[in-house]
């Protein structure tokens, strides 16, 4: 575990207003939007076009300190939302003409300065003899039962340098087809978990979707009197995982992670143009962005409908210079929502605390009404501030201490190293957001709706060591749970 000093201006966090304004926040990022069923939730299918290109939607990031290995940072990006694991005979590969990047911002412009980016090929021994994906039982990546595999190569790219080869030829851990076939899919999960140069780890794998909620906050929030809760719609639904795992050194500005402990984070994907011709597609032309992700539910839920495949192709350093963006940031949905279902106020606009929370990170220097040093770039003592730009970026402070024992509601139980201070696996936003909209504040919940919306974690619980993703679900969905 690492040191118990706490962050600058953590004994501030308590207070209740801000409390509030980051209730609003996740909220506001996570009830706000059309749709039903499993076509919304997170990042998932959030936006038209990549909502018809599964293989390149990203789904969720996640970027805490590891709790068993404090001297490092660990990053799960996750892709190709809603697989049913019985979706066979093909399952569910990563795309061979793609870029899958996780990108840092350790200067607060907006713009990498460091990327961690996966490209695959695929292995298919299959011909015109088989159809099926194994032709007997596989116990490891390399057994020919396997008839299909992906290998990866993963490059470090740093602003201004020659990209650095990380991992030449690894293999992805398969889709898991189910027990008769994989009887051991930890194994297969274990022998595709490589070491880095300096220290780090990285996997490619499947894993049961980490995130969970009850979707039927859609319909009204909850039926429009709470009836519709306790339904965790993403049970039993599987994601491709990219998860890394790095000393905080490699990733702080300048190597220096105690002078300069705050990053950015967001994963992007990039893809080529597809040239169909009969029984064949071709890769051509210039790799273009068509998907982004830093904090949860941005795209999906606060940035209007008509501007969602816009948001996924632009670089955050273009963000602030969205109006119509910015706009429903200063003046959300939600809370007038809120106000005509249950009649409670909306708070007043516009609204500047979320603009410091989304773009800015929290910090004083920010000029927000927040005055509290979090999360900023700002805070970073070696940079060079009037280079810095509001972004809407996953922003984390390595210095905060890990938590012996998270809490699920973060702040509201005094746990002050979740989200929006990175995001861990089991952070419970959409409960936090109902708490704190209500009016709750630390160690004073609102009774009647303590339940929340009835979901606590996920389907499958992420395990203490890397890469802390479940196991792949193996059975149909509609027997899950």
């Amino acid at each position: 575990m690492s040191s118990r000093r706490k962050p600058v201006g953590v004994g501030r966090w308590k207070s209740t207003a801000l409390l509030l304004a980051l209730g609003t926040m996740v909220a506001g990022a996570a009830l706000v939007g059309p749709g039903s069923g499993v076509g919304q939730a997170s990042s998932h299918r959030e936006a038209p076009l990549i909502a018809s290109d599964p293989q390149v939607d990203n789904t969720d990031l996640y970027a805490f300190a590891s709790p068993d290995k404090s001297d490092t940072v660990t990053l799960v990006a996750n892709w190709y939302p809603f697989q049913e694991p019985n979706g066979g005979p093909n399952f569910y590969p990563f795309a061979t003409d793609a870029h899958y990047d996780i990108n840092i911002d350790s200067q607060g412009t907006g713009k990498p300065d460091l990327t961690y980016r996966w490209t695959f090929r695929n292995e298919d021994r299959r011909g015109d003899k088989t159809f099926l994906y194994n032709n007997g039982v596989v116990n490891n990546l390399t057994d020919k039962t396997l008839l299909f595999r992906q290998h990866y190569c993963l490059q470090e790219i740093r602003a201004g340098k020659k990209p650095v080869t990380l991992v030449k030829d690894g293999i992805a851990a398969p889709s898991n087809v189910g027990k008769a076939s994989m009887p051991n899919y930890g194994r297969l999960r274990s022998q595709a978990t490589r070491k880095l140069p300096g220290g780090g780890r990285t996997v490619a794998s499947q894993a049961a979707d980490p995130f969970f909620l009850d979707l039927r906050v859609f319909d009204l929030l909850y039926g429009g009197n709470l009836s519709e809760t306790g339904h965790n719609t993403l049970n039993g639904y599987n994601v491709n995982t990219l998860a890394i795992q790095l000393p905080k050194s490699a990733l702080a500005y300048r190597g220096n992670a105690r002078r300069n402990p705050v990053i950015g984070v967001w994963s992007s994907t990039e893809r080529r143009t597809m040239r169909l011709s009969p029984g064949k597609q071709t890769a051509t032309g210039p790799y273009v962005q068509v998907s982004r992700l830093g904090n949860p539910l941005v795209n999906e839920a606060v940035v209007p409908a008509g501007l969602k495949n816009a948001f996924n192709a632009l670089p955050p350093s273009q963000d602030h210079n969205q109006p119509k963006v910015v706009a429903k940031v200063l003046d959300p949905e939600l809370p007038k929502l809120i106000q005509a279902i249950y009649g409670i106020p909306a708070p007043k606009t516009p609204r500047r605390d979320l603009q410091e929370i989304f773009l800015t990170g929290i910090a004083k220097a920010a000029g927000g009404p927040l005055a509290v040093d979090l999360n900023s770039q700002l805070l970073n003592k070696d940079i060079n501030p009037k280079r810095f730009v509001p972004a809407e970026e996953l922003r984390l402070n390595m210095s905060t201490p890990v938590t012996a024992k998270p809490d699920r509601l973060g702040v509201l139980n005094g746990d002050f190293q979740g989200f929006p201070n990175g995001r861990r696996m089991g952070d419970d936003v959409v409960d936090i957001a109902i708490q704190a909209l209500e009016g709750a504040t630390p160690g004073h919940l609102v009774q009647a709706l303590a339940a929340g919306d009835g979901v606590n974690g996920p389907g499958r619980p992420y395990t203490g060591s890397f890469p802390y993703i479940a196991l792949p679900f193996t059975g149909s969905v509609n027997q899950a749970g």
